[in-house]
């Protein structure tokens, strides 16, 4: 049999979707991820997966097609801010255009705000005189013992990692190449991105941004993906690993070492990616996704069945990157998000314990009250049953003790503490809700939630309810959504190139000529990754803008095969408009009569198609009442109450379960509250409405 493995690291658990060649369901393991080494938490739970299919490791992994893999790695490199120590060449007089930052602030109301932490101070960013005209034409040529000089001033600050960024280099990366060729001279060991292989486009700030944050992160993505492929051959892999991408589509580690910044949020974008698989196939194409792990809560919106990639402004963790991202808001709260007070006011989050040492409950060391200790104590979990797939129990001990102790600052017993915990963070998640969709003109009451991670279906039905959503899809794939998700993205490489350009004079040879080089690049990108070419389709899109707008909109042209460009003719020009009046219309809801677009760039999006994870559609057969398995004491809203309790491993399809009641799932808790049902489809996966 062969075997394919997603896999999604977060900060607390790591999580795992095995799919076999003769499997109609994908099997699923959660173990507590390792800190110290990702790659051991992973290799563990390879382990589990391979005894589950009564077979030894290597055996296991030799008969494994694929492993995809979503990592926090560079995530956490950027919220921790203990990335490479990082220098920045640039053009001369471009030395604080990290600084300016455009002038932008994420909360214009908090006068307070402060800018994110630089993460190149001023005095490692060198500049040097050259000079790239506008036409790539040379201006001013290299100061090549300049740059020597800068190399020596970087070097004594312990800088490892160099990003180089010159001006117009997109265009002609003559100083650049040249600059890192020097760099590797005088900086011998130290890791050097440039600008024009990390985002080879305009504007500038972008570019730069974009590529410091990648020489921030990329030791830490490199070291850590070289380590976790020589465990993997190791124990017998034989094939490539492939890693998900910040894009929603899936690339081998090769690719992904050309441009590690690719990989920020990735683990949320198979989750997305997978929602927009499972919901379209059961017929609910608009789609509220929310993901409640153990340390984030991340929410996206898929409409019409599709989760696009955006390029351009997307700022993540305060940084602009300007690589393609399927676009996720995330929140500090999680199982593991600590509960406190100060000043006299309760707080959860948005930091967490982790999986080391984790909430109280888990009995390894943690000592401060957490979320998933609040559902302990309000009874939504229990000590006596399994947790995490039953890996271990949860412990009482100490958790009253902690609540407890903090109600005293409030006036308050421990019960009252978590209860209002549990209120509190369900209102944080609420109002982040309505910020995301209000931001896109988007009213939630017509969504379809799908609810997802460890976490995410105890509070869905709750957080709906407030929302005025009247339906709450839970997959019973929930617990590891997003391990799920690589399985379901295709090998994608995603790239664009610029081009200033009136639409109504389209300079249709050099357009050829870029999209040509985007195509190269993804037919041997793809093909080093095992994909031959007639397995690719490709999306070819233009970004195009009003003059003196600040950010382009992007659509498809054309698609097809890879070597196929019948389609670029002298009509492109009316056909884009046409499109992109369209697509101003559904953005902006208006466009300018007397007003000519321009061209600002191309993009090529290649796919490659592999097999996608089963999902069957949603009919059940009639109704029939759950068997109640016991009771117990849950605290959801209305004072401890007997609530029954329903084993998941007990339903099946036309099952409906009433609420108040909590479902014990393997490797989550759903709860139903009152004046909701929880109804199990002929997949096995939850519907929860509102009766």
């Amino acid at each position: 049999m062969a075997y394919r493995v997603g896999i999604d690291i977060g900060g607390t658990f790591t999580d795992f979707a095995l799919l076999g060649s003769a499997q109609e369901e994908v099997r699923l393991y959660k173990n507590l991820t390792t800190p110290e080494d990702r790659s051991l938490g992973v290799m563990q739970g390879l382990e589990r997966l391979a005894q589950m299919e009564e077979m030894d490791l290597r055996a296991f992994l030799g008969a494994c097609d694929m492993i995809v893999h979503g990592t926090t790695v560079a995530d956490n490199a950027l919220i921790e801010m203990d990335g490479a120590t990082t220098g920045l060449l640039c053009t001369e007089g471009f030395r604080d255009e990290m600084e300016y930052r455009r002038g932008f602030k994420e909360d214009i109301w908090d006068p307070t705000l402060r800018p994110p932490p630089q993460i190149v101070p001023r005095r490692r960013r060198r500049a040097v005189r050259e000079r790239i005209m506008a036409d790539g034409s040379v201006h001013l040529a290299l100061d090549e013992d300049g740059v020597r000089e800068e190399c020596a001033r970087l070097r004594k600050q312990g800088v490892d990692s160099v990003a180089i960024a010159m001006l117009f280099s997109f265009l002609n990366p003559e100083h650049e190449r040249r600059t890192a060729e020097i760099v590797a001279e005088e900086m011998p060991g130290a890791r050097i991105s440039m600008s024009h292989r990390v985002l080879p486009r305009a504007p500038e700030y972008d570019r730069t941004s974009t590529t410091v944050v990648n020489a921030f992160v990329a030791p830490r993505v490199a070291d850590y993906l070289e380590r976790l492929v020589a465990r993997l051959e190791e124990a017998g892999y034989a094939n490539r690993l492939m890693v998900m991408q910040a894009s929603g589509g899936v690339m081998s580690v090769d690719y992904i070492e050309g441009a590690p910044v690719r990989v920020l949020a990735s683990g949320p974008a198979g989750g997305v990616i997978g929602s927009a698989h499972v919901g379209a196939a059961k017929g609910y194409r608009d789609l509220l996704c929310v993901d409640m792990g153990g340390t984030s809560y991340d929410m996206s919106l898929v409409q019409d069945g599709a989760a696009p990639a955006e390029a351009g402004w997307n700022m993540h963790h305060r940084y602009l990157v300007g690589v393609p991202m399927v676009k996720v808001e995330t929140l500090g709260a999680g199982g593991g998000s600590i509960v406190s007070v100060a000043g006299g006011v309760l707080r959860v989050g948005p930091e967490s314990a982790g999986s080391v040492p984790g909430p109280i409950c888990y009995g390894r060391g943690g000592t401060r009250p957490t979320v998933t200790d609040a559902l302990l104590l309000l009874g939504i979990l229990s000590d006596e049953e399994g947790f995490a797939g039953g890996d271990f129990a949860l412990q009482r001990a100490g958790v009253e003790e902690a609540f407890a102790a903090l109600g005293r600052d409030l006036g308050k017993s421990a019960q009252e503490t978590a209860y209002d915990a549990f209120r509190l963070v369900n209102a944080n998640m609420v109002n982040g809700i309505r910020r995301t969709t209000a931001s896109k003109g988007v009213d939630p009451a017509g969504l379809t939630m799908l609810a997802y991670g460890g976490n995410g279906p105890a509070f869905a039905a709750i957080q709906a309810g407030e929302l005025g959503i009247a339906r709450v899809l839970i997959p019973r794939a929930s617990p590891t959504f997003s391990a799920l998700g690589t399985l379901v993205a295709d090998p994608t490489v995603d790239e664009e190139r610029s081009l200033i350009a009136p639409v109504e004079d389209l300079p249709l040879e050099r357009l050829r000529a870029l999209w040509e080089e985007l195509a190269a690049r993804a037919r041997d990108s793809l093909q080093a990754a095992g994909f031959a070419e007639n397995e690719v389709t490709a999306s070819w899109q233009l970004n195009m803008r009003y003059p003196g707008q600040n950010f382009a909109l992007t659509f498809d042209v054309a698609q097809g095969a890879l070597s196929d460009f019948a389609w670029l003719d002298r009509d492109l020009g009316q056909s884009a408009l046409a499109l992109f009046n369209a697509r101003h219309t559904e953005e902006y809801g208006h466009i300018r009569e007397h007003e000519l677009p321009e061209v600002t760039g191309v993009r090529l999006v290649s796919r490659a198609t592999t097999p996608s994870p089963p999902v069957r559609e949603g009919v059940a057969p009639s109704p029939r009442v759950a068997k109640i398995a016991s009771t117990r004491p849950v605290q959801l809203g209305e004072g401890y109450a007997e609530t029954p309790i329903v084993a998941g491993s007990t339903l099946e399809p036309g099952n409906f379960v009433a609420g108040p009641a909590v479902i014990a799932e393997t490797f989550t808790t759903i709860v139903v509250p009152t004046g909701w049902r929880a109804e199990v489809d002929a997949a096995g996966d939850y519907m929860l409405v509102r009766c």
